[in-house]
This record gives structure tokens, C-alpha cells and sequence, in this order.
């Protein structure tokens, strides 16, 4: 095997497994993406994909990175979830994950999920001492995620479509 057929296919694999985790939360999706076509343009020689394409995808990844950083915490600060609250949800989060992973990958991705929102809700109805104050910042903070969620998706189908545009285009 050469060594440009082994990054190709080295690139395709994470591009794939970038995909994945534009979903679930557990891996940097963008970031993975974008090193998959670095790695499927270097194995080309950068005959296909050059600079200027991988820098404007480097881009989108920022944009999606600024993202997850900037939405989810402006739409939970904005209905009053306390940074305790997500750093209950974190340690929900692990906790949960820790607990389920006797079930590979899909009990471990649950029990983070589960752990996340039990954590949060169990802070905030510490701090709150309301169920429907716990719920609805737990509400918020889910309805974040999703909204930031979708947009990495979008992004990264964007990429995929850039790749795919520039690698198959002569």
C-alpha cells in the first residue's frame, strides 16, 4: 500500500468518524473533518484540494467551533441556567457515561445524556428549589444544544460537499 493511498484512506476515515461526531458530543466532529481532507489532500499532493480550500474550511470549523462555545451558553444563560448547572451536567455527564459503559458505545453515550440532564436538573433544583424551574432550565439548555447541533450539521455537510466538489472535479 503507498503511503498517499494509506492517507486517503486514513482521511476518509476520519472524515466519516468526524461526521459521527458532529452529532454526538463525545468528539470534536469539525475539527476531525477538516483533518481527514488535510490528510486525503496531502496523500493527492495537493493536486485536488489546495491551501486556499482547506483554509476556507478551516474557517467553517472555526465557525463551527465559536458555535458551540457562543449558542448553547447565550440561549442557557438567557433562561437563567447557572454555570453550576453546567458543571453539574459535566459531571453528570461523565458519571453517567462511567456507569452505562458495561453497554459499548450506545450505553456510554446514554448514560452521558442521561447524566448530563440529570445533573443539571439536580443542580438547578438545588439552587432554584423548584421542579419547574430545574425543567425549564434544563429546557433551555437541551434546546441549545440542539440548535447548535443542527448547525454543526450543516457545516459539516458543507465541508463534505466542498470535498467532495474539489476532489472529484478535474
Amino acid at each position: 500500500m503507498t503511503p498517499s493511498l494509506l492517507l486517503a484512506i486514513l482521511g476518509l476515515i476520519l472524515m466519516g468518524l468526524g461526521l459521527i461526531g458532529v452529532v454526538l458530543p463525545l468528539l470534536p466532529g469539525l475539527p476531525i473533518i477538516w483533518v481527514g481532507i488535510l490528510l486525503w489532500a496531502w496523500g493527492d499532493n495537493f493536486q485536488q484540494i489546495g491551501w486556499p480550500t482547506l483554509i476556507g474550511l478551516g474557517v467553517l470549523t472555526l465557525v463551527g467551533w465559536g458555535l458551540n462555545l457562543v449558542v448553547t451558553p447565550a440561549i442557557s444563560r438567557r433562561a437563567g441556567v447557572s454555570w453550576r448547572a453546567i458543571g453539574g451536567a459535566i459531571v453528570g455527564g461523565l458519571l453517567g457515561g462511567i456507569f452505562l459503559s458495561a453497554l459499548p458505545i450506545i450505553g456510554t453515550l446514554f448514560g452521558a445524556l442521561i447524566g448530563a440532564i440529570a445533573g443539571m436538573w439536580f443542580v438547578e433544583y438545588r439552587i432554584r428549589g423548584s421542579e419547574q424551574a430545574a425543567t425549564a432550565a434544563v429546557r433551555a439548555y437541551v434546546s441549545g444544544v440542539a440548535v447548535t447541533t443542527l448547525l454543526n450539521i450543516f457545516l459539516a455537510l458543507l465541508m463534505l460537499a466542498i470535498f467532495l466538489w474539489q476532489a472529484w472535479t478535474v
